[in-house]
């Protein structure tokens, strides 16, 4: 009778631990980063011996060895490096987009500009005495001035984002590694098989997951299923010892990462993760801007060169047009009269003006900046390339990942159903020997 107490008891007691699972299951099925748990079950043997019979075994029910969680290293590992790369092409596409914009060449960019510079200097060849037209030369060169200046601020606030973007990244970087140290610790003092045991695996490879997406990290785990973050140059967290990460920003706003640990200070190149993402973008604008400002001290060059061989309305040698000391961020128009303007030269009253167009063609400015532009245009449309064929590939290896540890409503119903009715047969094999035990007391 004592066997079939037992046996009716370790069958509630287990099927009931079998039915909360499936609880959890149900009411996490749209958690982030929640992988399905199973109740491992086992058949409970007991065996006995003696010198007169041989060995033998009676049941005892079912026992509960723990809970496991429906996840494949292979597909985690597949999905991180997926996203990781998908995050890099990403945050790089961003940054050049920005730049892009910000280099765009409409109606009042610096080709179109520097294009009106031309034609007005054209325009006054044909009347170099008209005051109006004079006027007009000059405003087309503050315009373009101005257009320079408006085309650097925008290059210098789209490496400002991109700076901002990876501030965050490295900030939040910090957090997830430092919540990742707290998990651990609490590994290492979990029950093995419990269901506190899986929720903290639940919850570490969601910040090893997080933190993939910013840097290409490798992971190796301890018995407890603790979490080691490794890269190319250091550790990022080893049990509950970890690194903080630090971005510095160049003048020119290249950014350059490290980690300082206990142990000392490495150098961070990451290859994949939005961090490298946001380093490959600064690099890309502050090249831009270099490229910008070169082509601006060349333009004020150039136009002041050839002003200062004319003669103005009195007969002066013309005067420079424009100042810039560091670049496109300065470059500025002089204050000028029409009278200033040097559209003569030493034999005709618009030699010198004529001669502007000189200045044009495959080596000119306006060449330049097509050059410009069109290099800009081709480096965004194969980021944008790369960052549909990485997208398409995080989305597969999420799938295919989500597919073993997600929940399935359907799975998680016919579960349901199969371990009430061995809930319920337990409980009932529990009435019959209480119901047995009585009718045997009662017969005494």
């Amino acid at each position: 009778m004592s066997d079939l107490l037992s046996l009716g008891a370790a069958g509630v007691s287990s099927y009931s631990r079998a039915l909360q699972t499936i609880g959890d299951n149900i009411a996490n099925a749209q958690t982030p980063g929640y992988a399905r748990r199973t109740t491992v079950l086992s058949e409970q043997t007991s065996t006995g011996s003696s010198v007169l019979y041989r060995d033998q075994a009676s049941a005892n029910g079912v026992l509960v060895e723990g809970v496991s969680r429906a996840v494949d290293p292979w597909l985690i590992e597949d999905a991180r490096a997926s996203s990781s790369d998908a995050s890099r092409s990403g945050a790089r596409l961003s940054g050049l987009s920005a730049a892009e914009s910000a280099l765009a060449d409409g109606g009042a960019g610096v080709g179109a500009s520097m294009t009106a510079v031309f034609n007005r200097a054209d325009e006054l060849a044909a009347d170099p005495a008209n005051t109006t037209r004079r006027g007009a030369f000059l405003q087309s060169v503050d315009d373009v001035a101005s257009t320079f200046r408006r085309t650097a601020d925008g290059l210098s606030r789209a490496a400002d984002s991109v700076t901002g973007g990876a501030g965050a990244t490295v900030s939040r970087l910090n957090t997830d590694i430092a919540a990742l140290a707290k998990v651990n610790d609490g590994l290492h003092r979990a029950r093995a098989g419990s269901t506190n045991e899986a929720s903290l695996l639940d919850e570490r490879d969601r910040l090893v997951d997080s933190i993939a997406t910013a840097l290409p990290v490798k992971v190796a785990y301890d018995p407890s299923g603790a979490a080691t973050l490794t890269l190319a140059s250091g550790t990022l967290l080893s049990g509950t010892d970890q690194a903080t990460l630090s971005l510095a920003t160049a003048a020119d706003g290249r950014l350059s990462l490290s980690a300082t640990s206990s142990t000392g200070s490495f150098a961070v190149a990451p290859v994949s993760g939005a961090l490298s993402g946001h380093i490959d973008a600064a690099d890309h604008i502050a090249t831009q801007r270099t490229s910008l400002d070169t082509l601006a001290t060349r333009f004020a060059a150039t136009i002041n060169a050839q002003h200062a061989a004319g003669r103005d309305a009195a007969g002066n040698p013309g005067v420079a047009l424009f100042t810039v000391a560091a670049g496109a961020s300065d470059i500025a128009a002089v204050p000028l009269t029409v009278a200033d303007v040097a559209a003569a030269d030493a034999t005709t009253g618009n030699g010198n003006a004529l001669s502007f167009g000189n200045l044009r063609g495959s080596n000119g400015a306006e060449a330049g900046w097509a050059a410009l532009v069109a290099q800009q245009s081709q480096t965004v449309a194969s980021a944008r390339a790369q960052d549909s064929v990485a997208s398409t590939r995080r989305d597969g290896a999420a799938t295919a990942r989500n597919n073993l540890s997600g929940v399935n409503l359907d799975t998680e119903a016919a579960d349901l159903v199969r371990y009430q009715q061995a809930y319920q047969a337990s409980a009932r094999v529990l009435q019959v020997a209480r119901e047995t035990m009585q009718t045997i007391l009662s017969s005494i």
